[in-house]
């Protein structure tokens, strides 16, 4: 029996095959995607994997349902496994936006499905790290979402030399087609071709801009000047007052597919350019109100940065750190008679925020040893009676070879001395 293809298995370190997918490596992402949210002041939020077909079909029309993974339920409903967080975050908030002040500041670890075309740095399924703000119109919130953006990327020892945000606007291209008189029936037809410039010939683009009343040279001049708009500017400004100017640039390529995008957009690319984009994301400012039918109007922005490119691109700057499940303590229990006691002292050192571990069933002093030294324990410990009834406790440093007899009610405390 194999699983779906697309979809990932995550086995616990260490792999027993390279092309194995990490359980550790995905929490440690996780763990730092949550890290850098909470110091921002973001609150977590989540929603259900399954939603209804229709949400998605309201943002994206029907021709995103050949990308789903959809069904009629048992109810005769039509749904469908999330493809994206944003749609099921614009019905949330519209639901009860009234309960919290605004901004919001909200983020979510969703896990995402979409039946496509397997590729690099693309599956059917990936975990993603979505950050919105809603509520506020002003640049500094564009500015406050590219930082966090910009911190997460740092906080795994990525740099300015890994990475860049090229920034952008949907309003800057928006002025630009109807300062070229470009047909208005065809607008959205031509953000679809700038988001392409750099995926086809320039004799393709050149002949799908004709069609829309533009010329490659007109829009290849635009992008080359490259001058930000005054949000932009803005944005530019706050980035540099953070110190973090050298992550930034002004690059009018980026311009977004999705339809729902209504002002400043930006994407995270590794400066060498062999991984897809890493994240990306902009403004939405009407999408609240589209999904409430118009009873809701809320500024909203935001980003998804999913885990598979950005796996890739840590472990080709070998960034991610060895995942060694150690032991703070391995319990040798020798003497059967004092297992119940060993049992009670295992418990009481994990209530104290240790891991340790034991053999399950009797075995030899030996055996239970080489299994402390597979499992990377730091110490052994051992029970002992004395002649005169006391127990005690030998504490072994595997590294050093030391070898200590401690009080039993102190163990705890040498251990996470030693720990330090």
């Amino acid at each position: 029996m194999e699983r779906l293809p697309g979809f990932r298995d995550f086995y616990p370190e260490p792999l027993p095959h390279p092309e194995l997918w990490s359980a550790d490596a995905r929490q440690y992402i996780f763990d730092k995607w949550r890290g850098m949210a909470r110091r921002y002041g973001f609150r977590e939020y989540d929603g259900p994997p399954l939603e209804a077909l229709e949400l998605f079909t309201t943002k994206s029309g029907e021709e995103i349902v050949g990308q789903l993974y959809n069904f009629t339920d048992k109810g005769g409903r039509e749904i469908s496994l999330r493809p994206e967080m944003t749609p099921t975050l614009a019905r949330m908030v519209a639901a009860y936006e009234r309960g919290y002040k605004k901004p919001l500041k909200w983020f979510a670890l969703p896990q995402l499905f979409r039946y496509e075309r397997q590729q690099k740095g693309r599956l059917r399924e990936h975990f993603q790290f979505n950050a919105d703000i809603l509520g506020e119109r002003h640049p500094a919130a564009d500015a406050e979402l590219i930082a966090l953006l910009i911190d997460t990327l740092r906080s795994f020892g990525l740099t300015e030399q890994d990475f860049v945000i090229r920034l952008s606007s949907r309003n800057a291209w928006q002025d630009f087609f109807r300062d070229h008189h470009g047909d208005a029936a065809q607008e959205y037809a031509f953000y679809q071709i700038i988001d392409k410039l750099e995926r086809e010939t320039p004799e393709q683009s050149d002949e799908k801009l004709k069609g829309a009343g533009l010329s490659l040279e007109e829009v290849s001049a635009f992008i080359e000047l490259g001058k930000p708009t005054a949000e932009l500017e803005a944005i530019l400004q706050n980035l540099a007052a953070r110190g973090l100017s050298d992550y930034v640039k002004i690059d009018y390529h980026v311009i977004r597919g999705l339809a729902y995008y209504t002002g400043v957009v930006f994407e995270a690319f590794d400066r060498k350019g062999e991984f897809r984009a890493i994240a990306g994301g902009g403004r939405y400012d009407n999408l609240v109100k589209l999904i409430s039918g118009g009873k809701v109007d809320l500024p909203a922005l935001g980003f998804g940065m999913g885990d598979v490119v950005l796996l890739e691109l840590l472990k080709a700057r070998a960034l991610l750190p060895r995942f060694d499940a150690a032991l703070d303590a391995f319990c040798l229990i020798e003497d059967e008679a004092l297992r119940n006691e060993s049992l009670k002292l295992i418990h009481d050192l994990r209530a104290a925020g240790l891991v340790v571990d034991y053999s399950l069933t009797p075995a030899k002093s030996d055996k239970q040893f080489k299994r402390a030294q597979e499992l990377k324990a730091r110490h052994t410990i051992r029970l002992d009676r004395m002649p005169t009834g006391e127990l005690t406790l030998k504490v072994k440093n595997l590294k050093t070879r030391e070898e200590n007899v401690v009080p039993v009610a102190e163990a705890a405390a040498r251990l996470c001395e030693s720990q330090g």
